[in-house]
């Protein structure tokens, strides 16, 4: 029950703390504009919490819908204005200012993933150092030259301290298919090795693009054998115990953890025969895996954790930490990086070079929401940047209705010389919201097209 509450309370959390941030730049921007702010609202509908305050006498709400936000300001378009207040109005602005005020709203979401990876690179990135796994010889990355156990230093001019940050720099060649150079380290010497991603055929999805190329994180050989046990899982129900070692289930012997996480996780709710080596006797142990669900797919789990060498966890696990000054050149470079490739991604889309599948929706955030604040503190940053520069390249489009279509208007008027005509908005304004609609219901249906599919 605690499970399923924590995915749309984290969703609540994360979508709220980036529509604050973006109502809130064209809030700070409009005041320091000289423009009166009437209300500013987080979420739509009815309200839910109101405080009035300062010289205006602005209403800051909490609305029940939290899928949004606006800042509403004095303007003669949609009401009367006294005479008095018309200097303050937000139409009575020059384009200069009305420009800032809509601009402010998705930079403002920028500047907040600058801060929120300035704070990750500060505390420090947990994460898996980047050796190379076994690869098939018909593979890119084999052909190449690459081979298990090196560790990828660098993707083009651009340092990978961990796993993640190969994926992250590999990406944006993957989907242009442009040739890129890994650096390795192999036993202390580095090798340089052309990638050859212009050989990529076909469309590319940006979850499985590894697998395309043939690179995969080292596994090392772990044995089954079993450390601590939940009270009241499956494990403990069948009466296993740490140190048993898992030789076979169901007769299909076991060469290490992983067979068994499989065969486990394939099979939920089914009774199955573990046969357990405990001192110098083999046991036959029934054990009955809970089916769990995440992420929309139901998996098996028996509720035991795996005994790991020491020197193989210290072996695999980094972090990335840099100083407050380097912090903030590498959060302005990866807040970039990450903008480009956004906006990459929209335009392969556009053109059919990528799926569409890889647009998600709020199912689909939710879920991720709450599997990142589980990860830790910097696992959800990192999941807040990323979600604030969506939100932030995708209202810089220019899509009427968003803050790209008023930006896309002012710079008309600054050619033409006078606004567009209200008809003019109008119809872009309906055209706008047919675009957005079309996009949501694609979103809506990606994400339930990933937990019918058990994706």
């Amino acid at each position: 029950m605690l499970d399923f509450l924590l995915t749309p309370l984290m969703f609540i959390i994360a979508i709220s703390v980036l529509i604050a941030v973006h109502e809130f730049g064209h809030y700070w921007v409009a005041r320091r504009m000289g423009v009166k702010v009437l209300r500013y609202s987080i979420g739509f509908g009815k309200p839910l919490w109101v405080w009035r305050g300062g010289r205006d006498q602005t209403e800051y709400v909490v609305a029940a819908i939290p899928l949004g936000g606006y800042v509403k300001m004095l303007d003669e378009r949609e009401g009367e204005v006294a005479p008095h207040e018309l200097d303050r109005a937000f139409n009575r602005q020059s384009l200069r200012k009305r420009t800032a005020i809509v601009a402010a709203g998705p930079l403002f979401n920028l500047l907040f993933a600058v801060l929120a990876y300035w704070a990750m690179f500060v505390s420090g990135t947990p994460g898996v150092r980047p050796l190379l796994g076994a690869m098939e010889p018909a593979s890119l990355a084999y052909q190449a030259g690459l081979r298990a156990e090196q560790e990828v230093v660098a993707v083009g001019d651009r340092a990978t301290p961990t796993w993640a940050a190969v994926l992250e720099s590999l990406l944006p060649y993957t989907l242009r298919k442009e040739a890129v150079v890994l650096t390795v380290d192999d036993g202390g010497v580095e090798y340089r090795y052309r990638l050859p991603l212009d050989e990529l055929a076909g469309e590319v999805d940006a979850a499985t693009f590894t697998k395309v190329i043939g690179l995969q994180p080292y596994r090392p050989h772990i044995a089954p054998v079993l450390d601590d046990i939940s009270a009241g899982s499956a494990a403990a129900q069948a009466g296993l115990r740490p140190g048993d070692e898992i030789i076979a289930i169901d007769g299909t012997p076991l060469n290490d953890w992983e067979d068994l996480v499989l065969m486990v996780r394939d099979n939920p709710g089914v009774t199955l025969t573990f046969a357990v080596r405990r001192g110098g006797e083999v046991l036959d142990v029934q054990v009955r895996p809970l089916a769990q669900e995440a992420g929309g797919r139901v998996s098996g789990r028996i509720g035991a954790s795996v005994r790991v060498d020491a020197q193989i966890s210290e072996r695999l696990r980094t972090e990335w930490r840099l100083g407050p000054v380097d912090a903030l050149g590498a959060a302005l470079h990866k807040t970039w990086d990450m903008s480009t490739l956004t906006l990459r991604m929209l335009g392969e889309m556009v053109i059919g070079r990528v799926s569409t599948e890889n647009i998600s929706g709020p199912i689909t955030i939710a879920v991720y929401a709450k599997s990142s604040a589980l990860a830790g503190f910097t696992q959800f940053l990192s999941f807040l940047a990323i979600v604030s520069i969506s939100l932030g390249v995708l209202n810089l489009l220019p899509v009427p209705i968003l803050d790209g279509g008023h930006l896309l208007f002012y710079l008309i008027e600054a050619i033409k010389g006078s606004p567009l005509s209200e008809r003019a908005e109008a119809l872009a304004a309906r055209i706008g919201i047919t675009l957005i609609l079309m996009l949501m219901t694609l979103a809506l249906y990606n994400d339930f097209a990933r937990l019918l599919g058990g994706e």
